[in-house]
């Protein structure tokens, strides 16, 4: 059994390096590769027929890769232009699913990574749904709403022929927020003539929106840490927390934390760090961030308890729980051993892949519960997919019952990572239960749907004659 492991662990060894030769300079998608292809040695040991069909390969290559121009024009009337994508990764469990983001560090290998992620994300929620992810290289922060609105304009008049609500579902990520939908999905009913509601989520709640989207992500994590407490019989009341960010995800993630009895005293946004020993006021940072538009030193200057800093790392803040929700690779090996070091007992990934490998590793090392972002930020497109349901059936259901519906969600993610794990031999690793977990739908529901080469080699095959239709 050892050497057949190590012969599949060098196969798969073999199989990344191939990854990163036809994908060169896409480094953070060959991170998320290799931190699933780190799990699937023991999966393939036990079930090879996986890797005979070429499973992995398949995976490892996007069904489609779209790059367009997006020219506009801005407020001086001058014309811009921007590079859009959308990459459709993986259909085998439903349409693509996946959201944009509006950054200027978009480039293709930002976008495969975040569209790989979302294959497993999407598959761990157990709702059919497919993984894919779009964005531009557009930054939306200091343009008027004019200029957004004729970005996201020129952006669909490409976008729009590529998706739809049975193809592919885009949603917001960072830069794309409600305001951009709606511009999203103005563009899109005016080209088509449609009201395919089911196109887009993330929408308004007066045009096809769900309750709980807004808040879905955010609330999702903290459900998942709920349940990693109660998995060791203890609970969230009088936990202290440390949150990135301070857009959405981190918002709502503070606002659940304290509905559930936990004490959130530092948060953050790309100019720097606040403490607040007393417990972040989640109001005050809704009207700066959410009315203001304001930087997160101005909650320092309204709040007397709290202190603005500048330098050094949020990280170094002494905290029970940390929650990275900002972007990928912002909490790094020093970070982690800082925490470590002040006795951080639970790390869950708010954010897409926010740490490093070697703060993964040193969090594992020291015993550190650690809960990957493809388990523990799934909340958000599982509402979106809820919001998918609810246009299919022309229906709207209440903010309590959608909240259930997410909550159960996320313990489901939780109890199938954490069994998994332990079904191969890594008990309490949800890095290695979500990867496996995640891999098993997918590649079996690929097994379903057939082998592409076989049947394509057959008809190649076939001789011009055996292809007529039979009259």
């Amino acid at each position: 059994m050892v050497a057949t492991v190590a012969v599949l662990d060098e196969k798969i060894s073999d199989l990344f390096d191939q990854v990163v030769a036809r994908n060169p300079g896409e480094a953070e998608f060959h991170q998320a590769v290799r931190e699933v292809f780190d799990s699937l040695g023991p999966v393939l040991a036990k079930h090879p027929h996986y890797a005979d069909a070429g499973i992995i390969r398949r995976l490892t290559e996007p069904e489609r890769q779209i790059i367009f121009r997006v020219p506009w024009m801005d407020d001086q009337g001058q014309v811009q232009v921007n590079r859009g994508f959308r990459v459709e990764f993986n259909s085998a469990l439903g349409p693509y699913k996946g959201g944009l983001r509006f950054h200027p560090s978009v480039y293709l290998g930002v976008i495969k990574f975040l569209g790989f992620e979302q294959i497993f994300k999407n598959s761990l929620t157990g709702l059919p749904i497919g993984g894919g992810k779009g964005g531009a290289d557009f930054d939306p922060k200091g343009r008027s709403d004019g200029e957004i609105m004729r970005f996201c304009q020129s952006f669909m008049t490409e976008l729009y022929r590529h998706i739809g609500e049975h193809t592919d579902v885009p949603a917001g990520d960072i830069g794309v927020g409600g305001r951009e939908i709606g511009y999203l999905f103005g563009q899109y009913k005016r080209i088509t003539n449609r009201y395919e509601s089911g196109v887009l989520t993330g929408k308004g709640l007066a045009w096809g929106g769900s309750q709980v989207r807004t808040e879905a992500t955010g609330y999702g994590v903290v459900f998942f840490v709920r349940d990693m407490l109660a998995a060791v019989d203890d609970k969230l009341d009088g936990k202290t927390v440390v949150v990135s960010g301070s857009g959405n995800v981190a918002i709502y993630a503070i606002e659940k934390i304290q509905q559930l009895g936990g004490r959130v005293i530092a948060c953050s946004d790309s100019s720097g760090y606040v403490v607040d020993e007393a417990g972040i006021d989640l109001e005050l940072l809704k009207e700066i961030k959410n009315v203001k538009r304001g930087r997160i030193g101005d909650y320092a200057e309204g709040r007397s308890s709290a202190r603005f800093v500048t330098d050094g790392s949020l990280w170094n803040v002494p905290t029970d729980i940390a929650i990275p929700c900002a972007t990928q690779n912002e909490l790094n090996g020093a970070d982690a051993a800082q925490l470590v070091k002040n006795g951080v007992r639970i790390v869950a990934e708010g954010a897409n892949m926010p740490c490093t490998p070697e703060a993964v590793r040193i969090f594992h090392d020291a015993g550190v519960r650690f809960a990957p972002g493809k388990a523990a930020n799934a909340g958000g497109v599982a509402t979106s997919a809820l919001e998918m349901q609810q246009n299919a059936s022309r229906d709207s259901w209440t903010f309590g019952y959608t909240e259930e519906r997410l909550s159960e969600i996320m313990s489901s993610i939780h109890d199938l990572c954490l069994h998994t794990a332990d079904e191969y031999g890594a008990a309490g690793n949800y890095v290695t239960g979500a990867n496996i977990a995640g891999f098993i739908k997918v590649a079996d529901a690929m097994l379903a749907l057939g082998r592409p080469s076989a049947s394509m080699a057959s008809a190649t095959l076939m001789k011009p004659a055996m292809l007529a239709p039979v009259t």
